[in-house]
Parts: C-alpha cells; sequence; structure tokens
C-alpha cells in the first residue's frame, strides 16, 4: 500500500508541476496582451488613477504621536525559566 501512495503523490506532484507551468505561460501571454491595451489606452500613465490627483505628502509623526514602547519585566523571564524548566525535566524523565 505505500508504494501505491508513493506512485499517486508523484503522480499529482508532477501533474501540478505540468498545470503550472501550462498556466504561467497563459497567463504571462493574457498579461502581456492586457498590459499592451493598457498602454495604448493610457492606463499606465499616473494622471489616470484618482489617488495621484489630490495626493497629499506623508505628515511625519511627532513627539506625541509616537507610542511609549511596552515596558517587560523581569516577571515575564521567571515564568518562561519555569515552563523551560518543565520541558527539561519532561525530558529527563522520558530518558529515564
Amino acid at each position: 500500500m505505500f508504494r501505491l501512495t508513493q506512485i499517486l503523490r508523484n503522480s499529482f506532484i508532477r501533474v501540478e508541476g505540468l498545470f503550472g507551468l501550462v498556466f504561467k505561460t497563459l497567463f504571462s501571454l493574457l498579461g502581456g496582451v492586457f498590459g499592451f491595451f493598457a498602454k495604448v489606452f493610457g492606463f499606465t500613465q499616473s494622471s489616470y488613477f484618482v489617488e495621484s490627483d489630490g495626493a497629499q505628502l506623508p505628515v511625519e509623526p511627532t513627539q506625541d504621536q509616537i507610542p511609549e514602547p511596552p515596558v517587560v519585566t523581569t516577571r515575564l523571564r521567571r515564568e518562561t525559566k519555569k515552563i523551560d524548566n518543565y520541558y527539561l525535566n519532561m525530558a529527563r524523565d522520558v530518558k529515564k
């Protein structure tokens, strides 16, 4: 049964690779055709897009707008140390 599932998996991978290659070629061809028409009709110019007409420059955040970084306490480190010790002890018990 293991041999059959291996053959099916390998076949699926090869079929998937074939479809990926065929569709990649097909989509690149369609992209080239639509790209050509976009250039012909002027859709690639920045003045066509609505965002570029009334675009505003990004505003630099002032010192008041910058949030304070969270304070990390040593209590969190102790908790993680307890968890690490728990897993180390569990590994030691398994080895026994």
